[in-house]
């Protein structure tokens, strides 16, 4: 019983800390342009989500907000670029310590890449994403977030 115990209160103390591990990603993020942020949150479902939560310009030139008028879905083209989800189902992978598996939205080209992300050197202030196409992570592209405090 005392064994059975042991191995419970073990399990759950591990299971906690790759939690916490993976819950690293959320928070809110300022883009390599310095122009908007993203909010990342843990989805109900247990995977990664980020939308646009800030823009430095959120009207157009007509002093309307911003929309998604690249999106390649004309049904979408009206959709405010303030609240655009774009990042989507990024999974914790705990071996390689990144989120994988998900896709980032551009708003500006209207594309959507498989993307993973990561942080370097225990730097947990700095988030590095990387886009591609075609399955091939070589053929891609890079950038980096700041946590915002």
């Amino acid at each position: 019983m005392k064994k059975t115990l042991f191995t419970l209160a073990i399990l759950l103390v591990l299971s906690l800390t790759v939690d916490a591990q993976a819950n690293k990603i959320t928070g809110v993020w300022i883009t390599a342009s310095d122009s908007s942020s993203v909010e990342i949150v843990k989805h109900t479902n247990g995977k990664y989500i980020g939308n646009i939560n800030w823009l430095m310009e959120p009207l157009n030139e007509q002093g309307k907000p911003k929309v998604d008028k690249e999106n390649p879905d004309p049904d979408k083209r009206d959709k405010k670029i303030l609240g655009l989800k774009i990042l989507r189902a990024f999974e914790y992978n705990k071996k390689k310590d990144r989120w994988e598996d998900g896709t980032i939205y551009d708003p500006d080209n209207g594309k959507t890449y498989s993307a993973y992300a990561w942080f370097e050197n225990g730097n947990e202030d700095v988030l590095y994403i990387k886009g591609y196409v075609l399955g091939m992570k070589f053929l891609g592209r890079e950038t980096t977030w700041k946590r915002k405090k």
